[in-house]
């Protein structure tokens, strides 16, 4: 698959976690999650203030005081509300959060994640991802199984500085999807055209496969 494509497929698959309830969604592959949620069923939050995110805007139709935490533009809902940050995040710390979505440089085993800082590069700030993870319900995250240069992201422990430990419910990515219970990594779902064998090759983190294990064809199910 195109990376587009891939993108597209993880985004899709995240949504199928969401059903009802108040849910944030991170920068990136994250923001895709909105395209495929049952209209009227999941209220999105985002950080900077807003509670009842809309769809991204038709052409034309851009009104640029209205955007997301990432800086994309967004449409107002009928039952959308504005409110300052100090309110937002009580509402992230609170645990009034069902669930958020956030992509990762890595992922360990164990439910560690590493989200916001490589080592010897430049550091924009953590964000809000930290107060998102400790608050959240249920956390879910969406990522590419190996990074730009073909290093696995799911790891026995993160090397990268922590965002959280013990946070991580969910991770989903173009070949897979793990479930974290206890501590104890689970692989629930792998998708056609890579085998059990071939995964493990580039997932050095320890996991159990699921009774219930799932094979799904993803070309089937991108956009």
């Amino acid at each position: 698959m195109k990376l587009e494509s891939i993108r597209h497929y993880i985004a899709w698959r995240a949504a199928q976690e969401l059903k009802t309830g108040i849910v944030n969604l991170g920068i990136g592959i994250p923001t895709l999650v909105a395209d495929y949620l049952t209209p009227g069923k999941v209220t999105l939050h985002s950080e900077n203030g807003i509670l009842g995110v809309g769809a991204a805007p038709a052409e034309g139709f851009v009104d640029r005081d209205l955007i997301n935490a990432g800086k994309q533009p967004i449409t107002q809902l009928p039952h959308t509300s504005f409110f300052d940050s100090s309110l937002s995040f009580a509402m992230m710390r609170g645990g009034h959060l069902d669930a958020t979505v956030i992509g990762a440089l890595q992922v360990a085993e164990n439910g560690d994640i590493a989200s916001w800082a490589i080592p010897g590069k430049d550091v924009l700030g953590v964000g809000g991802v930290m107060d998102l993870v400790a608050g959240a319900k249920k956390v879910i995250v969406t990522t590419t199984h190996l990074n730009a240069k073909g290093e696995p992201k799911i790891l026995p422990r993160c090397t990268y500085p922590l965002t959280a430990k013990g946070r991580v419910d969910t991770v989903i990515t173009e070949y897979a999807v793990f479930k974290i219970r206890s501590g104890q990594l689970y692989l629930e779902e792998i998708v056609a055209g890579i085998s059990l064998d071939e995964l493990k090759q580039i997932t050095p983190a320890s996991y159990e496969v699921s009774a219930n294990l799932q094979r799904v064809n993803a070309f089937d199910l991108v956009k």
